[in-house]
């Protein structure tokens, strides 16, 4: 399946994942050490405090699950079917996590929580964005798949199955991207507070006419190719 995507996935993966990184980040360092890009621990946590009586941060917990599940399905809605087709609305995916980010930016300025339900919504659109265009291959929110399937591929090569090199360049660099994330995304939080959110929330603005241009030209080779 990554044999079939355009070059230019390797650099939007890693822009992806550094947003996803930084995003995460901020959400690690704003609510009680929660993450809002990934849900294990998030889940771990609201297990945890079922063994007590119904807190805010129950509610919370349940708040940032249910948020991402709200996010992952507007994805859903917008791409739904599982084949590859670079003409479905992935550009306005991308407004709607632009728009979701800069709506937990405003809550979390005035110091309401709610603020990282909607971070959570942007992690969940963006995460089934990512895997909805590559076909189930790529996750950019985190990365424990990310290193399963590196684990997987090394122990096949050293069975004597042939390596995938773009695919390792691939799931490196999203690493790379979500790791660096992180750390921008601390540094400057360090610096600006909820401010720095308004970095991840501008990057995936931006983007959104260059990749459907970028979407468009590699249909129209792909199409001729074919």
């Amino acid at each position: 399946m990554i044999s079939r995507l355009p070059k230019w996935v390797e650099v939007g993966a890693f822009v992806l994942a550094s947003v996803a990184g930084f995003v995460n980040a901020i959400g690690l360092l704003s609510f009680e050490h929660q993450s809002v890009s990934h849900l294990s621990g998030t889940a771990t946590l609201l297990g945890t405090t079922l063994l007590y009586a119904p807190s805010e941060t129950t509610v919370h917990l349940l708040g940032v699950l249910l948020s991402f599940l709200a996010g992952s399905s507007i994805a859903g809605f917008l791409l739904h079917g599982s084949t590859l087709k670079l003409g479905r609305h992935y550009d306005t995916a991308l407004l709607l996590e632009s728009i979701l980010l800069f709506v937990a930016f405003a809550f979390l300025f005035q110091g309401s929580f709610f603020g990282h339900f909607f971070a959570s919504a942007a992690c969940g659109l963006q995460n089934a964005l990512a895997t909805t265009y590559s076909g189930a291959v790529i996750r950019t929110t985190h990365v424990t798949g990310i290193f399963t399937d590196l684990g997987i591929m090394i122990g096949a090569f050293l069975g004597g199955d042939k390596l995938d090199k773009r695919k390792i360049k691939l799931f490196t660099l999203i690493i790379a991207g979500f790791i660096l994330g992180g750390t921008a995304g601390v540094f400057l939080y360090r610096q600006v507070d909820v401010l720095a959110l308004l970095l991840p929330a501008s990057i995936c603005f931006r983007p959104t006419d260059m990749l459907t241009r970028s979407a468009i030209v590699w249909t129209v080779r792909w199409k001729r190719s074919g």
